[in-house]
């Protein structure tokens, strides 16, 4: 698994739609913000498109925006305007290949954890969970998610999450493991299953995070995977933002969801992670060997180059 070269100042950045799209004057907003951040900017031409309304053009045009980004030498990293819907339609149309022999950064989620899931198991491309331009950079770049998505793209040796004031790791079973780190949005990944780019979790740590789900929808999800066979050879499971999930009895919460799936499979649960839709946002590195050490609360990963 490759980390891809760090962020350096004055970089280009590829901005791109392969969810849904935004409208023109918030595009050149993201634009603008980027490059008052000091970085250089070349964007995609499907970011305002819509098909369906909640698609960013048909699905061809976006997987060839990504192979675009991958592939122009000048394109330094390549960041998501926003997640949404539709990603999983242009997996046909990406040319692995050219990500394969192109590594650069890669960011999003919600949506984008499609791709996540493909570049990692497809491409062996570390690739990063984290804050999207239109969705949380233009509006609410707080000094935490700023910390974590800088520390994360320009780590030298190792990268550390590191919880925001007040909101500590919990823990939901002690231990400690090691293992690449894989998953995102629970819906996503759920949607992977049985499909050629199914979610590979053998040996893996899982993190999973969701947005307005009621309790009994992530207990069906949680348990398609279980049912799947998809948790049996797991090493380790985070547990990130669970934002506007709604619970019917107190404590009956996603912790004892995932507590009820492994029964007494021997491995840790960290949750209160904070990366998903909420803020804030903290970036983590999909694919890079993770470390889960529960009784220093602490979760750590390699940065090889």
């Amino acid at each position: 698994m490759r980390y891809p070269e760090k962020l350096n100042a004055g970089a280009v950045i590829g901005l791109v739609s392969p969810s849904s799209p935004v409208s023109e004057e918030r595009q050149e907003e993201c634009c603008r913000v980027m490059r008052n951040m000091g970085f250089r900017v070349k964007k995609a031409d499907n970011i305002s498109a819509s098909k369906g309304g909640y698609m960013a053009g048909e699905e061809q045009v976006r997987g060839e925006w990504i192979n675009r980004m991958f592939a122009d030498p000048e394109v330094d990293a390549i960041f998501c305007i926003r997640g949404g819907d539709g990603a999983n339609r242009i997996i046909p149309y990406i040319d692995l290949d050219v990500v394969r022999n192109n590594p650069k950064i890669f960011q999003g989620y919600s949506d984008i954890t499609s791709l996540h899931l493909l570049f990692n198991q497809k491409c062996d491309l570390v690739t990063f969970h984290g804050p999207m331009i239109s969705s949380n950079v233009v509006d609410q770049f707080d000094p935490e998610t700023k910390q974590g998505f800088f520390e994360s793209l320009t780590a030298e040796d190792t990268y550390a999450y590191s919880a925001p004031a007040g909101l500590p790791v919990g823990v939901a079973r002690e231990g400690c493991a090691e293992g690449e780190l894989t998953g995102g949005n629970l819906t996503v990944l759920c949607a992977s299953v049985g499909t050629p780019y199914e979610i590979d979790t053998r040996g893996k740590i899982l993190f999973i995070e969701e947005i307005g789900e009621h309790i009994g929808n992530l207990d069906r999800h949680v348990y398609q995977l279980k049912n799947a066979g998809l948790l049996d050879e797991v090493k380790g499971i985070i547990l990130g933002q669970f934002t506007r999930c709604e619970v019917d009895v107190e404590g009956f919460d996603m912790t004892r969801v995932i507590l009820d799936a492994i029964g007494d499979l021997d491995i840790p649960v960290m949750y209160n992670v904070q990366s998903g839709h909420s803020y804030p946002m903290i970036t983590l590195p999909m694919g890079a060997v993770c470390r889960m050490d529960t009784q220093a609360g602490t979760i750590t990963f390699d940065v090889e180059r």
